[in-house]
């Protein structure tokens, strides 16, 4: 009679495996790529194995693992401290929670602030010509996450997006070209900004501290960076703590606009 009852499921109990099976997801997504996904992979197998042995009733061993469960969650939040930042970050930048997002859903409210008024043509021909003589540039885009952050390591500005502004605000000689540049809106908010730097040892080693900075924002953020390589100049498009990959400027133009309508 009992196991008949395990078999029967209640709309409640489908409901609950996909939100555990959703979570388990985005926790994987956060961890993947980072010594942590090890952790992660040992977590749940003992948890499957404590459940695993709460439904055969071995009560000795059940309560063994479940000690170590309990015990471990405070030493799990300090070691999972900055993935479980970017999660609650991640949380709070959802397409729902957005402002810019949630008024285009009342279409009704048409409010020129929901469409993206930043320049990106400007950027990228900026970054075409810095990556031509190999000037290095670190150019951060703010999309929902306030970056004020960051902004208050650097110099506050309010100018307006132009290839030149761009071309002389990372020139090897300008007394502004050292760190990041912030970009709201079509405006530059903030130069010589320092960034936190991520830890991921996935990262190639060919990358030096701007991609590293770039990668580390973005793992915090929902922001979007450009990086131009000293050494070769390359570009970089950073997302989501990734490199996104793209063929010419026309589709990094593209990708960009689209990711800031987000």
């Amino acid at each position: 009679m009992d196991f008949l009852n395990f078999l029967e499921f209640k709309i409640t109990d489908v409901i609950d495996i996909v939100l555990v099976a959703a979570l388990l997801y985005y926790i994987y997504k956060l961890v993947k790529g980072t010594v942590a996904i090890n952790i992660f992979i040992g977590i749940v197998i003992v948890w499957a194995l404590w459940k695993l042995t709460e439904l055969l009733q071995m009560k000795m061993i059940s309560s063994m693992v479940g000690g170590f469960m309990n015990i471990g969650l405070i030493a799990l939040i300090i070691v999972f401290q900055q993935e479980i930042r970017k999660f609650l970050l991640m949380v709070g930048s959802t397409n729902f929670a957005s402002k810019r997002n949630f008024l285009r859903r009342f279409k009704f409210l048409k409010q020129e602030a929901v469409s993206t008024t930043t320049d990106v043509d400007a950027i990228i021909n900026a970054c075409e010509r810095m990556a031509t003589s190999k000037t290095g540039a670190l150019i951060v885009i703010e999309r929902n996450n306030s970056l004020d952050f960051v902004k208050s390591t650097g110099d506050a500005m309010d100018i307006k997006i132009t290839q030149p502004i761009l071309e002389s605000i990372f020139f090897k000689n300008s007394p502004l070209h050292d760190g990041a540049i912030v970009i709201q809106e079509n405006f530059i908010t903030a130069t010589r900004v320092i960034l936190p730097v991520s830890n991921d040892r996935n990262i190639p080693l060919r990358f030096g501290l701007r991609h590293r900075a770039a990668v580390g924002i973005t793992e915090k953020t929902d922001a979007l960076c450009l990086v131009v390589s000293e050494e070769t100049g390359s570009i970089s498009y950073i997302k989501n703590g990734d490199f996104i990959p793209f063929k010419n400027k026309e589709e990094l133009a593209k990708r960009i606009k689209k990711d800031l309508e987000q």
